[in-house]
C-alpha cells in the first residue's frame, strides 16, 4: 500500500507472538530454572544473561537469537530448549520427548552441564521437575501416583481446562532441590494445550517464588516500624503538654520521618513487583478453569491458605509504612505550627521589650536634648557677650546686664534650632 507504515508497527504485531507456548506429547517432561541476578533490576547487566544462554547454545551447534531478542526457542538435539529474560530474571526450560523409567530422575537435569551452571549470572530462584503422562483411565492410579511422588499434607490437585488434563503439585523443594509437578492429559489433548498447561506450571511457580521475595523485607520493616511507632507515639503524647526543648524534639521527629521515608523508598520497587507478581500468579491459575479431583484441595485453595497469607502481610506492612509516614508528617506539621506559635508569642515580647526601651530613649533623648540646650546656650551667649562687649562701654551698659540680656534670646534661638533640626530628621 501507498500508506506509510508507523516505524513499530510491524516490532509491536510480532510482540504478541515472541512468545509462543511450546508443544508437548505425552509422555514427556520439563526440566525448568529461573535465575536472578543478586542486583537490583535497574542495575542488572542483560549482556551476561546473554552470554549465558550463548555459552549453552555454543556447547550444542545451536544458531544464536536476534542480539535484542529476550526470547529462543530451539532444537538442541535430545531436547528443545526455551530461554526468556523478563525484568528481573531469566528462565530455562529443557523440554525432554520421554520420561524416565524412575519418576523425576535426578539424571534427567543432565541437560544443562554442571560446569555451565556454576558459571550462572545469579542464583537459582526457584527450579521445578515436570512429569507429563497419559492419563489412566482409573483416577485412581493417579491418585496412587501422586500420593507416592509427593508429600500428601501440601498437595494439590484438580481437574484443569474442561477436564482435558489432570495437575498436580505439592510446592516443596524435593531431596534433588527442584519442585515436583505431575500432569495427566486425556488421549485426546493436542500437544499445543499441553505445552500451554506446561507453561502455566512453570510461571505460576516464578511468579510464585519472585513474589515471595517481598515477605522477608516487609517482616524486617514490620520490626523497625514497630521500634519506630512507640517513638512516634511518645513524642506525639508529649506534644500535647509542656515541651522544654520544642527544636530538639522537633529533629527527632524529621529524623524520624526521614528513615521512614528511606524505608519507602527502599521497598517501594520489591512491594510494588510482589504486586505484580501476585497478580500474574492468580491470573495463571484462573486461566487454568481448575475443578476438583477427587475432594483434593486445588491450586487455588492452596494459594489462598498457604501465599495469600503471605501477600497479605506484605501489603498490611506496605500500608502500615504509608500510614506511618503520614502520621509523621502531620505530627511534624502540628510541632512545626506549636514551634512557630512559640516563636511568634518570643517575637511579640521582643518587639514590646523593644518598645520600651525605644521610650526610655526617646526621654533619654529629650533629657538630653534639654541639657544640650542649656550647654549650647551657656557658649552661645559668652561668644554674643564677646561681641557686643566693646558697644558696652560707650554705651553706659555693665557687662553683667549685657550677659543677663542675651540669655534670653540666645536661649530661644537655640532651643528653636535644635527642635527644627529634630523635626527635620523625623520627616
Amino acid at each position: 500500500m501507498p500508506l506509510e507504515d508507523h516505524p513499530l508497527r510491524y516490532r509491536l504485531a510480532n510482540e504478541l507472538h515472541a512468545r509462543p507456548f511450546p508443544e508437548i506429547a505425552a509422555p514427556a517432561q520439563a526440566i525448568f530454572i529461573a535465575i536472578k541476578q543478586p542486583k537490583d533490576a535497574a542495575k542488572r547487566d542483560r549482556d551476561l544473561d546473554r552470554a549465558h544462554l550463548l555459552a549453552l547454545l555454543d556447547r550444542f551447534g545451536a544458531d544464536h537469537p536476534a542480539p535484542d531478542a529476550t526470547h529462543f526457542f530451539g532444537d538442541l538435539g535430545k531436547f528443545q530448549l526455551k530461554w526468556e529474560q523478563h525484568t528481573e530474571f531469566v528462565t530455562y526450560t529443557a523440554f525432554l520427548p520421554a520420561n524416565g523409567e524412575r519418576p523425576f530422575d535426578p539424571a534427567a537435569w543432565e541437560v544443562f552441564p554442571e560446569d555451565w551452571l556454576s558459571r550462572a549470572p545469579g542464583v537459582r530462584i526457584t527450579s521445578a521437575h515436570i512429569r507429563v503422562d497419559a492419563a489412566p483411565s482409573d483416577q485412581a492410579v493417579i491418585a496412587a501416583s501422586i500420593n507416592d511422588w509427593m508429600v500428601p499434607e501440601s498437595l494439590a490437585v484438580s481437574n484443569v481446562l474442561d477436564g482435558t488434563a489432570v495437575i498436580a503439585g505439592d510446592f516443596r523443594i524435593d531431596s534433588n532441590g527442584h519442585m515436583r509437578f505431575a500432569v495427566f492429559c486425556q488421549a485426546d489433548t493436542g500437544s499445543r494445550r499441553i505445552g500451554r498447561i506446561v507453561q502455566r506450571i512453570c510461571e505460576i511457580e516464578t511468579y510464585k517464588a519472585m513474589s515471595m521475595l517481598g515477605l522477608p523485607p516487609s517482616r524486617d520493616i514490620a520490626n523497625r516500624m514497630a521500634e519506630m511507632d512507640e517513638s512516634l507515639v511518645q513524642i506525639v503524647a508529649d506534644m500535647t503538654g509542656d515541651l522544654a526543648k520544642p527544636e530538639e524534639t522537633l529533629s527527632q521527629l524529621l529524623a524520624l520521618a526521614a528513615e521512614l521515608e528511606r524505608l519507602q523508598t527502599e521497598s517501594a520497587f520489591r512491594f510494588g513487583a510482589t504486586g505484580a507478581y501476585e497478580a500474574l500468579v492468580n491470573q495463571r491459575i484462573e486461566v487454568l478453569r481448575e475443578e476438583r479431583f477427587m475432594g483434593r484441595q486445588t491450586f487455588g485453595e492452596f494459594m489462598m491458605r498457604r501465599y495469600d497469607p503471605a501477600m497479605r502481610t506484605i501489603k498490611a506492612t506496605e500500608r502500615r509504612l504509608l500510614s506511618m509516614t503520614e502520621r509523621a508528617i502531620r505530627a511534624g506539621d502540628l510541632l512545626r505550627t506549636r514551634v512557630d506559635v512559640d516563636r511568634s508569642a518570643q517575637n511579640q515580647a521582643l518587639l514590646e521589650s523593644m518598645d520600651k526601651r525605644a521610650d526610655l530613649q526617646l526621654r533619654l533623648q529629650k533629657t538630653v536634648e534639654g541639657l544640650s540646650v542649656v550647654a549650647i546656650s551657656y557658649y552661645a551667649v559668652n561668644l554674643v557677650v564677646y561681641l557686643l562687649g566693646p558697644l558696652a562701654e560707650p554705651l553706659a551698659v555693665p557687662k553683667s546686664w549685657l550677659t543677663a540680656m542675651t540669655v534670653i534670646p540666645v536661649v530661644l534661638a537655640v532651643w528653636w534650632t535644635i527642635g527644627a533640626i529634630r523635626r527635620s530628621m523625623d520627616k
